[in-house]
């Protein structure tokens, strides 16, 4: 159920949509988003858990920042990120009107 005194985030169009998917597309980025989903990480936490070296994290986690799902923060010589929750809920929302009328039958043939 959802929070009454949470502001609903503003729908997101189907361009956003997509950034978003092609993000998630790539299987190490999805075990970045997986390994976020437990709340915020620091970068060294991140490569020993995902077995990756610095360079490549650092890719991975530039496209999810660039496409909207992460924020972080700057803590002494340590960066630490975290997922967005509100972008999730959006590309949720945005799929569940997806799906909400993708069941609607087609208009007859003339």
């Amino acid at each position: 159920m959802a929070d009454p005194g949470a502001v609903a985030s503003p729908p997101i169009q189907s361009d956003q949509a997509r950034a978003l998917l092609k993000a998630l597309a790539e299987p190490l980025r999805l075990r970045v988003i997986e390994a976020l989903g437990g709340g915020e990480r620091c970068v060294c936490d991140l490569t020993a858990d995902l077995g990756l070296a610095q360079s490549k994290l650092s890719f991975h986690l530039k496209v999810l920042k660039e496409a909207g799902l992460l924020a972080d923060r700057q803590e002494g010589r340590w960066i630490y990120y975290r997922l967005r929750p509100e972008v999730i809920e959006q590309l949720r929302s945005w799929l569940a009107e997806l799906g909400a009328q993708c069941g609607k039958p087609a208009s007859p043939c003339e």
